[in-house]
């Protein structure tokens, strides 16, 4: 048995959860998420938790068990407490600013990088070189993140770059004269 697939999801105050065949919603103080999960998988929603039961051992459903466990806690999560990414801007002359809603990277271009943050994602700029992506779908928040990083990856050998806040990147040593 999968050991994540086997726990249950436990339903904070504020949570209600709507289940049909196979397609699951679930509303809570910050919004409303859903999705349609394999009709392999048996979801079971009781008062005040949530049951992922596969019918066999099988390989293909021994993979979704876990997998459909991990996707629910997270829309239930969500809706509770919502997700963030942060993010840092590292190099001379590299700035954010926030126009609107969208967000203006000036990262060694000719030109600013100007992101229009898809639905249901929020942005935040509290400096010049920090950004915080916040949602309440894990996968969306993510996503953008990694968007907003790719305009400028850091590079090996000064580390210039959008990362993500903690991200430790290996510096290379150079060319030795």
């Amino acid at each position: 048995m999968s050991r994540i697939g086997k726990k249950p999801i436990e339903l904070p105050n504020g949570v209600t959860v709507k289940h049909k065949d196979n397609f699951v919603e679930v509303k809570g103080p910050k919004g409303v998420l859903s999705g349609t999960f394999n009709s392999n998988m048996d979801i079971v929603v009781e008062e005040s938790q949530i049951l992922v039961k596969r019918p066999d051992d099988q390989v293909q459903n021994r993979a979704l068990h876990g997998l459909t466990r991990s996707l629910i806690a997270n829309m239930v999560e969500g809706v509770t407490k919502g997700y963030e990414k942060r993010l840092q801007l590292v190099g001379v002359g590299y700035r954010v600013a926030k126009k609107g809603k969208n967000l203006v990277l000036t990262v060694g271009y000719s030109h600013p990088v100007e992101m229009k943050p898809p639905a249901g994602i929020e942005v935040e700029v509290p400096s010049n070189t920090e950004i915080v992506v916040k949602g309440i779908d894990k996968q969306a928040v993510g996503q953008f993140a990694a968007q907003i990083r790719g305009v400028r990856e850091p590079e090996p050998y000064k580390g210039k770059g959008i990362r993500y806040k903690g991200e430790k990147v290996r510096q290379k040593v150079g060319k030795t004269g």
